[in-house]
């Protein structure tokens, strides 16, 4: 007992930092969420009224699905291209350690810089990809015009920006798995399609769960890249969950429904992160035995 009030004093600053960064602001925007309150109005409580209000506006249902189009059309084919690309450098391909740097540096390019570049390069009049889309015969991306060409665009950016992190994942739990394996499983006959059957996608499973449940989460408060390159437009036709939030928010005024928005995104994302994690200790137990 005397130890722990003497580390009391050590822990307090912890503590102190995390109810006032998280918990206290948690059980404001909770109590907000269950008023209405904009600027000049003091808060009136309305209950549930602001979540019924969010789930039944045809602009929070279009965002929301914007939103699970991005994460699903972005996620699961950059889990595909992390994993071959993961795979490809396993097996000992020349010049790694230099394309090692060029996979990687997305992740260290800001996101304003990136929607900036993007928008450059894929500009209808000038940009040099869309002339060489055009020299190659195939169509554009009309995505200044096009809400859907404007939504592959953005897919394809949070692809291109977080790919990286999909990569390191799965290439640092390709190297972990042991040659030997792999050596074995040559003697006993096995093709390289077996291996990559029996040996490596099981042993690659915890990871690719880590790495889906954070992109999930990730991609779900998708914010940065649809606000630079569209804000939500033309007529709020490319708006994600994020972005409604934010016009409620800032636009708007409307802090009630902004507030319960904010808490339908965080459950959301809790319920697929107990999802995944059930979906990983399962995993786990299974390599186990």
């Amino acid at each position: 007992m005397n130890k722990i009030t003497e580390a009391i004093p050590f822990l307090a600053p912890v503590q102190i930092l995390i109810l006032s960064v998280i918990v206290i602001p948690s059980l404001y925007v909770i109590w907000l969420s269950l008023n209405a309150s904009s600027f000049g109005q003091s808060a009136t409580f309305v209950g549930l009224d602001n979540y019924i209000q969010v789930l039944s506006d045809p602009a929070f249902l279009r965002a929301l699905g914007n939103t699970v189009m991005i994460v699903i059309f972005a996620v699961h084919l950059e889990l595909a291209l992390g994993l071959g690309m993961a795979l490809l450098f396993a097996s000992g391909l020349p010049g790694r350690r230099f394309l090692l740097v060029a996979v990687l540096a997305p992740y260290a390019v800001s996101e304003v810089i990136a929607v900036a570049m993007w928008r450059f390069l894929f500009d209808p009049d000038v940009g040099p990809v869309t002339a060489m889309l055009s020299w190659l015969g195939l169509p554009m991306l009309d995505w200044s015009f096009e809400p859907s060409h404007a939504l592959i665009m953005i897919g394809l950016l949070t692809i291109w920006l977080h790919l990286p992190f999909t990569f390191i994942i799965l290439y640092a739990a390709r190297l972990a798995i042991p040659k030997d394996l792999y050596e074995a499983a040559r003697i006993d006959g096995a093709t390289p399609f077996d291996a990559f059957k029996k040996v490596t996608m099981p042993l690659l499973g915890p990871a690719i769960v880590v790495a889906l449940l954070f992109r999930y989460i990730f991609a779900f408060r998708i914010f940065s890249e649809v606000w630079l390159m569209t804000q939500g437009g033309p007529a709020r036709s490319t708006e994600v969950v994020a972005v409604y939030l934010y016009q409620e928010a800032f636009s708007y005024n409307a802090f009630g429904t902004a507030a319960a928005t904010a808490w339908i995104m965080v459950l959301a994302s809790l319920l697929l992160a107990t999802g995944y994690v059930f979906l990983l200790r399962k995993q786990v137990a299974g390599n186990a035995h």
